[in-house]
């Protein structure tokens, strides 16, 4: 099973749309509100996104709420 984090803050639809996506497959997720957790706006930064949803599946980025993307990398 893949790795995957969501960084979200609470006023993204896309965000909210990325993470029923992920429910809907059985993906388990770990969720990181930039919005409400320092640390990890702080590493979202350094990743050089300022900007959500950003998903982390084993440690290939995808940036946005890209469904083909997301399929592509938990086929793997």
């Amino acid at each position: 099973m893949a790795n995957v984090i969501v960084y979200t803050s609470n006023t993204c639809p896309y965000c909210v749309s990325a993470k029923d996506y992920l429910t809907e497959k059985g993906i388990d997720y770990t969720e990181k509100n930039v919005q409400t957790d320092k640390d990890a706006r702080k590493e979202l930064m350094a990743m050089g996104h300022m900007g959500v949803p950003v998903l982390v599946i084993d440690d290939e980025e995808i940036v946005g709420f890209d469904k083909e993307k997301i399929d592509e990398l938990l086929e793997k």
